[in-house]
């Protein structure tokens, strides 16, 4: 799973929730022969757990062994890697660490034909300085083997910003002059890091590693359809962040297809655990939606001959963030159950999410401009709809472009990789610059009316007002401090949040934004007098020694005490 990083508040719950990858993740990649590329998957999982690999087929991808180390292997335009990514261009001296490998949802699959060999494997004994002796029922007299590695990365480190270094867990070797190499090659030997009769492996030091290994036999010749023998990694009681890889090291050897599919699973099912509460915390928000949404559907009813338009959008809004969070909800209960995502919940709760971003800040610029208050229609509406739909536009391809880059970039080469994420970030600005205009009215029209309400002496309204600010100001003081800690988690040295609680800081600002909604439903509740406060002047008052307050109807003073309650409320 791909470690998430700091992301802005308008794309959190599409992170957190819409584009859960799937934790039964398909892998269909070439496994080239080179020294300089590992391919590896990482996921958090909760103890007793277990990675899978059964379901993986390995087949030779061409007939011929290769005598020379062919660069053409390497060519970006021809590689298509499905699930992980060169860790340096093939040169004498790859550095820096691997990318990490993202997933996809299954896709079917070729039928392979069933292999008419036994599946081979080597276990392997080594020294502290990656030389040993090796254990092989090896039914070929010339071959090589793809190594596979799963081990635990230290709380400590996992939680580093620069993350953990492999090579200080076994995998791996490098120099005080920053020479690092995963594989041992000839320039790897002379190096020092392996003996010669290693050649061709994955470099791993048995007096650090603490994971588990296993490796496939590969021969020089013929056809070969295999799976892995022993495929169950088991996770017996440490929980937390786990590195799987797979290694063809021997520049000489022959390219191996890799298809089908392996399964992360904790403890409380397929859901990657640190995202379990991230699932709790979802059911409970869709609770507090639905109680929302119950009460003011209720009220609207009951008041239904008072009901003012205003009322009716803030249902909509309540609506649509209720329908957002349950498909979200959804979505992360059936990867749990099945470990893949439900396409129509997933991509149902962004475009739910999308509408009511839109209709939110629509709603808040109305009411900004005294809609419901001070006046009953608005001359502007056709204005407020157009960067409406801007908005949702803009901000539906940002969010649909960005779950395709994160869950099938593996079909994709890097070139076209890069072409999407400059297409979100380009996105992103835009969406950026529609909010800033959408924020820029609300604070000149709320401005505006207040002083308008001041200067007309109409309290009761300008209370209201008031009140409207405080929630915003709140909302925004919020945003503020909680962008600073994602910051300062996301940028020091060793994060605050462990891996299990980095779901909180997405999850925040859909509490900020329900916080918000729930302050502005009470303001604008259905009411049976909503309908006369909204569209009846409050004359000014006459401060003397009796204070006298005149109204333009006909109500009695009860009425008038109604009103005043119902405004302090």
């Amino acid at each position: 799973m791909v470690r998430s990083t700091l992301v802005a508040p308008a794309l959190a719950s599409v992170l957190l929730a819409s584009s859960c990858l799937a934790e039964i993740r398909q892998f269909d990649d070439v496994f080239k022969a080179a020294s300089s590329v590992i391919h590896y998957s990482e996921g958090y999982v909760t103890a007793p757990g277990f990675v899978d690999l059964n379901d993986l087929v390995f087949s030779t991808a061409d007939d011929f062994r290769n005598t020379e180390y062919d660069d053409q292997y390497f060519d970006d335009d021809s590689d298509k890697d499905d699930t992980a990514k060169e860790t340096a261009k093939p040169s004498p001296a790859p550095t820096g660490p691997p990318t990490k490998s993202p997933t996809k949802p299954p896709t079917n699959l070729p039928t392979l034909a069933p292999t008419e060999k036994p599946v081979t494997e080597t276990d392997a004994t080594e020294d502290g300085d990656g030389d040993g002796d090796e254990r092989a029922l090896d039914p070929q007299p010339r071959g090589s083997q793809i190594d596979i590695v799963f081990f635990l990365e230290p709380p400590r480190c996992a939680k580093s910003r620069n993350g953990c270094d492999w090579t200080k867990l076994g995998v791996g070797a490098t120099d005080e002059n920053g020479n690092l190499r995963w594989c041992c090659s000839k320039d790897a030997i002379t190096l020092g890091f392996c003996k010669e009769r290693r050649k061709g492996r994955l470099i791993v030091d048995p007096a650090v590693f603490s994971g588990e290994r296993r490796s496939l036999w590969i021969p020089d010749e013929g056809e070969l359809t295999t799976r892995v023998h022993d495929s169950l990694l088991e996770v017996h009681q440490s929980s937390g962040n786990y590195v799987l890889i797979f290694a063809n090291c021997n520049d000489h050897g022959r390219n191996v297809l890799v298809q089908g599919d392996y399964a992360w699973k904790s403890k409380h099912g397929y859901l990657p655990g640190d995202m379990l509460g991230a699932l709790y915390f979802f059911v409970a928000l869709t609770v507090v939606y639905l109680l929302l949404f119950i009460w003011y559907g209720i009220s609207m009813k009951c008041y239904e001959d008072s009901t003012i338009p205003i009322q009716k959008w803030m249902l909509y809004t309540i609506c649509f963030g209720f329908l957002e969070i349950f498909f979200n909800t959804g979505n992360l209960f059936i990867v749990n159950i099945d470990g893949q995502n439900f396409w129509l919940a997933m991509y149902g709760g962004v475009i739910l999410g999308v509408v009511k971003r839109a209709i939110s800040r629509c709603l808040i610029v109305m009411v900004s401009l005294g809609w419901g208050v001070v006046r009953d229609t608005l001359d502007n509406m056709r204005k407020i709809t157009i960067f409406g739909v801007l908005y949702a536009v803009a901000s539906l391809a940002r969010d649909l472009t960005t779950i395709f880059a994160r869950a099938e970039v593996q079909e994709l080469s890097t070139k076209e990789e890069n072409e999407l994420l400059d297409i979100v970030t380009i996105l992103t600005f835009v969406v950026a610059a529609i909010d800033v205009t959408f924020y820029m009215w609300i604070l000149d029209s709320l401005n505006a009316t207040m002083e308008y309400l001041e200067s007309m002496s109409q309290r009761l309204k300008l209370l209201r007002y008031l009140r409207l600010r405080s929630i915003l100001l709140f909302s925004i003081l919020f945003a503020v401090v909680w962008g600073v800690f994602g910051l300062v988690n996301e940028f020091m040295d060793e994060r605050m949040l462990d891996d299990d609680q980095e779901w909180a800081i997405e999850a925040a600002w859909d509490v900020n934004y329900l916080l918000v909604l729930v302050g502005v439903a009470i303001l604008w509740r259905p009411n049976p007098r909503a309908k006369e406060y909204a569209f009846v002047m409050e004359l000014p008052t006459i401060a003397e020694e009796n204070e006298m307050d005149f109204q333009t109807n006909a109500d009695t003073m009860d009425d008038y005490d109604e009103e005043v309650e119902f405004a302090d409320e």
